[in-house]
């Protein structure tokens, strides 16, 4: 069932957000264990900028996949990631 304004392009069930969101998962996870960062870590530093998350929320919201893309670039600037490799 599709509601009101919402598009194939942003159901949660769309097999290409499902794809995008693994990615995004691999990318985030990828760059916290080439940086050695423990989600305890993260939440630490997330902290630092006063965004308060628990190493389990962490761990839950990285595991969806289904974060923003808000929660994506917080996370690559608290462990200091300026560049990615995207292939």
């Amino acid at each position: 069932m599709i509601f009101y304004g919402e598009s194939m392009a942003t159901r949660k069930d769309n097999p290409i957000n499902v794809e995008y969101e693994s990615m995004a998962k691999n990318l985030l996870k990828g760059e916290l264990k080439r940086k050695g960062v423990t989600y305890a870590q993260l939440a630490e530093k997330l902290a630092t900028m006063d965004i308060h998350e628990t190493e389990r929320n962490l761990n839950n919201k990285i595991s969806r996949g289904g974060f923003s893309a808000a929660f994506l670039l917080q996370c690559l600037a608290a462990i200091g990631s300026r560049q990615l490799q995207l292939d």
